[in-house]
């Protein structure tokens, strides 16, 4: 059974926080579907992928070798090709219960500061966690990652 990590986003935006989440990822071996609703936040997500300290491999949902991604950008509605162990959600995507405890970790990222994506994150933990999905809930406020309970 999968577990769910909420990312309260005060201090920095997702794609501060996306290379380094994406990196313990396949560190672990894992694959990775990450989900945004919006098709322009996937395209500029692709090119911040592209760029930065790292490289992470990655590919867009719809190409010739998305079975072989180790991170796949998709809509909530296009099923991940790589088999991932981890889905990422972004921006208010959905996760099912039963997505949730198909992978081996779940991570939802949301802006603290958007009363809209607050109360989407709230309402996907009392959905997840009344299914039984383990959930943890970490924030930045402090200026560092803290698990807080």
């Amino acid at each position: 059974m999968g577990k769910a990590l909420f990312y309260h986003l005060t201090r920095s935006p997702a794609e501060a926080l996306l290379p380094v989440l994406l990196t313990k990822a396949l560190s672990a071996g894992w694959r990775v579907e990450l989900s945004a609703p919006d098709p322009d936040r996937l395209d500029r997500l692709d090119q911040h992928l592209w760029q930065g300290d790292g490289f992470l491999p990655h590919g867009l949902s719809g190409g010739p070798h998305d079975a072989r991604q180790p991170i796949l950008l998709t809509l909530p509605d296009q099923p991940a090709a790589n088999d991932p162990s981890c889905l990422m959600a972004l921006d208010g995507a959905p996760v099912a219960p039963d997505r949730a405890q198909a992978v081996q970790r779940t991570c939802i990222l949301f802006d603290g500061g958007d009363a809209q994506a607050l109360e989407r994150a709230r309402a996907q933990w009392r959905e997840l966690t009344a299914a039984g999905v383990e959930a943890e809930y970490w924030s930045e406020e402090s200026g560092n990652w803290e698990r807080k309970r």
